[in-house]
Order: structure tokens, then sequence, then C-alpha cells
């Protein structure tokens, strides 16, 4: 599967997105929310801001990102 463009991420409507926190946020209000896209494609928002509009990271940019936290680097 190919993964969506960029500019593409940011057509997709989240209208009806349904948002999760980490399992590791103890419930609290200052976290970030993520929801899929399509692709393997997420996107992100402040919970604290859910009005503001989330950034999108495509399935590879997203993975590096992950990796960079298992690895320490980030």
């Amino acid at each position: 599967m190919t993964s969506p463009r960029k500019d593409d991420l940011y057509a997709v409507d989240l209208t009806d997105a349904v948002w999760r926190k980490s399992p590791r946020s103890n419930g609290g209000e200052d976290c970030v929310e993520i929801t899929d896209l399509p692709g393997g494609a997420v996107a992100i928002r402040d919970s604290k801001n859910p009005h503001r509009a989330p950034l999108r990271y495509t399935a590879e940019e997203w993975q590096a990102f992950r990796q960079g936290i298992l690895d320490g680097t980030l």
C-alpha cells in the first residue's frame, strides 16, 4: 500500500474522527490525541486546544518519529 501524499492528508475530513489519548496520559488534560488516517498516516492534536488544526504525518514520518523515541534520539 502506498502512503498518501502529504497534501492529500490535509484534505482528509476529520469531522467524525475518533481521537484517542495515550494510555500513559493518566487521564490528564495536558497531552496529545491521535487519529488514524488512510495508508497508515496519523493526525495529532493538542487535547487542550482541539479546535486548532491538527498536524498530519505520513506513515513513514510517524514511524521515524516513533523509532526515534524508542532509540532515545528524540
